[in-house]
């Protein structure tokens, strides 16, 4: 059993310095892979390293395994930690690097032996044991510093940004790595910090995201937790709307015109739209935003079907999509539609971008979302 759980959990650096995470409630069950992500200075890192018992908690409480570990030395907690930079020494050959932890801890040699070499077979490292740090790649490197930490049997893997030093492919690459090791292990948990959504999405079985700024202070450090797919097709807010997808979310101003169970009607630069929400506690009148993601808008010639109608400014063409980049009126913000990799559309052409009621986000001017009434996967 390796369940995590935050319970109201603060971190004040100093007194008189803002919150750096304010009333964290997070639960991590057994076996789980969690991704913390959010934007530069959320708190990410400083909740992983609260895990490693790298950082001190002012309020609240860690339980590992239903012990409460605010006080317990690194040591003894159970978990293993993997960094940005390899930490690997480099007068030490692979083989010594991963056996490092084992040592110092004591264990006899034949114990060593087998833990490392069972670690290297599953990270590929056998033919590499004797090699010295500097006669290795960055990803070789990387699934080394993965190995030190696999040889310990730890209850909790944390993962502090491991890929952001490997080039695209190698991203890609030991992802895949990463994504095996966590099925392979099977009732180890892992949490994973990231600031790379696409890392997020394709690693977790549940996304934390985390506020910055002054939302700490008001909504507290947690924008969300769900699923990757979840958080993708129901944003809770603005924030994880515009945060979770690339390319990001088109967002259009409008006006409540009237709210029913399952449906609302939005005044958009004149043009009325229908979204598949309930917007019943909203007054009509109310300032909000759509919410639309590229891929689920569609385009026609001007005047076929109802929709926001503008003119195209730019074609980015991607191999398998295009991204259309369409101008739909003063005061409106250009809007970015998904469309298949063998359109040709020249610059100019007027455009109607269809909406689609059971596509559509809403959100009040508080950034807070309106609920879907359609199913979607989560």
């Amino acid at each position: 059993m390796s369940r995590i759980d935050f319970k109201q959990v603060s971190k004040r650096y100093a007194p008189g310095l803002p919150l750096t995470i304010n009333n964290a409630n997070i639960q991590i069950d057994t076996g789980e892979f969690c991704v913390f992500v959010g934007p530069s200075g959320c708190g990410k890192s400083t909740l992983l390293r609260m895990v490693a018992g790298l950082e001190d908690i002012t309020a609240g409480d860690l339980l590992i395994e239903g012990q409460r570990v605010n006080d317990l030395p690194p040591a003894k907690r159970g978990v293993a930690m993997v960094f940005q930079s390899y930490a690997l020494y480099p007068h030490m050959t692979v083989a010594e690097n991963m056996a490092f932890g084992l040592r110092v801890l004591g264990s006899n040699k034949a114990e060593i032996d087998q833990k490392v070499k069972a670690a290297a077979e599953i990270l590929q490292l056998t033919p590499l044991l004797d090699r010295l740090p500097k006669a290795l790649s960055g990803g070789q490197r990387q699934r080394v510093a993965i190995g030190r930490a696999i040889v310990k049997e730890p209850r909790v893997f944390l993962f502090d940004e491991p890929l952001s030093n490997l080039d695209a492919a190698l991203r890609a690459q030991t992802r895949l790595e990463i994504a095996k090791l966590h099925h392979d292990l099977g009732s180890a948990s892992m949490i994973y910090v990231t600031h790379d959504q696409v890392e997020a999405m394709t690693l977790a079985d549940k996304i934390v995201l985390l506020h910055t700024g002054k939302l700490i202070e008001e909504r507290g450090s947690v924008a969300q937790i769900g699923s990757p797919m979840a958080l993708y097709h129901r944003p809770g807010s603005l924030f994880v709307a515009e945060f979770i997808g690339s390319p990001k979310m088109n967002l259009l101003p409008g006006t409540l015109r009237s709210a029913e169970a399952g449906h609302a009607v939005i005044d958009v630069g004149g043009q009325q739209v229908t979204a598949a929400v309930d917007a019943r506690h909203l007054a009509a009148g109310a300032s909000v935003q759509i919410g639309v993601r590229p891929e689920h808008l569609f385009v026609a010639d001007e005047g076929a079907g109802s929709g926001v109608a503008g003119s195209l400014l730019h074609m980015e063409r991607l191999g398998d999509s295009s991204l259309l980049y369409v101008n739909v009126g003063a005061g409106l913000p250009t809007m970015t539609v998904k469309v298949e990799g063998s359109a040709s559309n020249p610059v100019g052409q007027r455009l109607t971008s269809r909406l689609l009621p059971d596509q559509l986000h809403l959100f009040d001017a508080q950034g807070m979302a309106c609920t879907r009434t359609v199913d979607l996967p989560t």
